[in-house]
C-alpha cells in the first residue's frame, strides 16, 4: 500500500514538474512571439527606459523640450540615412556607400551652383538624381549581375569617395556663401520655435531636416506594411526563390530599393548642408557605419525580412538619447561608444533568439 502511495507521488510530482515546465515554456513562446510580430518594441522599450534613467539623474536639463528636441536635431543625418540602410538590410542586403552618396550628392549640389553657375533649385535635383543613379548602378551590379551587395557598396563607397575628392577638389563651400547666393541650399537647417521666451531662448525647436525625417519614416512604414511593393520587399529578404515562385519580381524590386535608397541619401545630402552650414567634401565619414548601428538596435534582422523601419528611428534616437545623457552627466565620450557596442551585440543575440524560437 506504502509503495502504491509513493508511486502515485511521484507521477503527481512529474506531472507538476511538467506543467510548470510547459506552463514557463508557454510564457516564453508568448514573449517570441510578441517581439516577432512588433519587432520595434524592444528598441522602444531601450529608449523609454533610457530617457527615464538620464531623466531622473539628470533631471529638467535633460527632460526640457530644449533637449529632447536637441536630440533629434543630432540624429536627424543618420536618421534619413538609416532610412535609407533599412530598405536594403530588409533585402537581406547591405549598403556600406550610404555616407559617400550621400555626401558626393550635396558637394554636386554646391559644385554646380558656385562652380557653374546652375540655379540652386536646378542643383539640387541634379544632386538627388546623382544619389539615385548610385544606387541603381548598386542595384543592377546586386541584382542583375548577382554580386554580394558587401562587395558591391564596398567597392561603391571606394569608388564615390575617390570621385567626392576628385571632383570637389578637397574644397568647402563657405556658409556665407551659400546664405549670400544660395539659401535654399540650407532649408533643412531652418528652425522653427514653439513655447520660446521673448529672446527666443528654451522651448522646442526643430528643424525641417527633423520634421522631414519624421515624415519619411511614416511614409516608408506605410509603404511597407500597406503597399504591394512593400510586400515584396519583406518577401525578397526572407526569401528571394520563394518570392520569384510566388510572382514577385525580385529584381525589379532590388533594384527599386537601391535607388530609393540612393534618393534618400542624397536628401540627407541636402539636410547635411543645412546641419553643418556649408558644403564640406569630408563630412559624414562614419555615417555608413553609424546608420547601421542604427538599424541594428532598432531591431531590423540582418538577415532581411523582419524588422519594423521605425525601429531603426528609434535606434537613431537611443544613441543620441546616450550621447547628450552622458554628455551632461560629465561622463567620457567613450563610454557612449562602450554602451552602443554592447547595445549593437544584445540586438544581434536578441534577434538570433527569436529566430532560433520561431524556427
Amino acid at each position: 500500500m506504502a509503495e502504491q502511495d509513493n508511486y502515485e507521488g511521484a507521477i503527481n510530482r512529474a506531472d507538476t514538474v511538467a506543467e510548470f515546465a510547459q506552463t514557463r515554456k508557454g510564457a516564453v513562446h508568448k514573449v517570441q512571439h510578441t517581439l516577432h510580430t512588433t519587432p520595434a518594441l524592444v528598441p522602444l522599450i531601450v529608449l523609454l527606459s533610457a530617457i527615464v534613467i538620464f531623466g531622473v539623474i539628470l533631471g529638467e536639463r535633460f527632460l526640457s523640450p530644449f533637449a529632447l528636441t536637441l536630440i533629434l536635431q543630432q540624429v536627424q543625418i543618420i536618421g534619413i540615412v538609416a532610412a535609407a540602410q533599412s530598405l536594403v538590410i530588409l533585402t537581406a542586403g547591405i549598403d556600406l556607400s550610404v555616407g559617400a552618396v550621400m555626401v558626393f550628392s550635396s558637394v554636386i549640389m554646391g559644385q554646380f551652383t558656385f562652380r557653374y553657375g546652375v540655379p540652386p533649385e536646378l542643383a539640387i535635383i541634379l544632386g538627388l538624381a546623382a544619389g539615385s543613379f548610385f544606387g541603381f548602378i548598386s542595384g543592377v551590379l546586386v541584382a542583375i549581375v548577382k554580386l554580394p551587395p558587401f562587395i558591391v557598396t564596398l567597392g561603391m563607397w571606394q569608388i564615390v569617395l575617390a570621385a567626392n575628392f576628385l571632383y570637389s577638389r578637397n574644397e568647402t563651400i563657405r556658409s556665407q556663401d551659400i546664405q549670400a547666393d544660395a539659401p535654399i541650399f540650407q532649408f533643412f537647417g531652418n528652425t522653427i520655435k514653439i513655447g520660446a521666451d521673448e529672446a527666443g531662448r528654451g522651448g522646442a525647436t526643430f528643424t525641417y531636416g527633423v520634421i522631414f525625417m519624421l515624415l519619411l519614416f511614416l511614409v516608408l512604414a506605410y509603404l511597407l506594411s500597406q503597399t504591394a511593393w512593400g510586400r515584396h520587399v519583406y518577401a525578397v529578404g526572407d526569401d528571394p526563390d520563394a518570392a520569384a515562385l510566388s510572382g514577385v519580381n525580385v529584381k525589379r524590386t532590388l533594384i527599386s530599393v537601391y535607388v530609393l535608397a540612393g534618393l534618400i541619401c542624397a536628401f540627407a545630402g541636402w539636410a547635411l548642408i543645412g546641419r553643418i552650414g556649408s558644403v564640406s567634401p569630408t563630412s559624414g565619414q562614419f555615417a555608413n557605419i553609424e546608420s547601421i548601428t542604427a538599424v541594428v538596435i532598432g531591431g531590423i534582422s540582418l538577415f532581411g525580412g523582419r524588422g519594423s523601419i521605425v525601429g531603426a528611428l528609434f535606434g537613431a534616437l537611443i544613441v543620441g538619447v546616450f550621447t547628450l545623457g552622458l554628455r551632461l552627466a560629465g561622463a567620457d565620450a567613450q563610454w557612449t561608444t562602450l554602451l552602443i557596442g554592447v547595445l549593437i551585440i544584445a540586438a544581434v543575440a536578441v534577434d538570433q533568439w527569436i529566430r532560433r524560437v520561431s524556427n
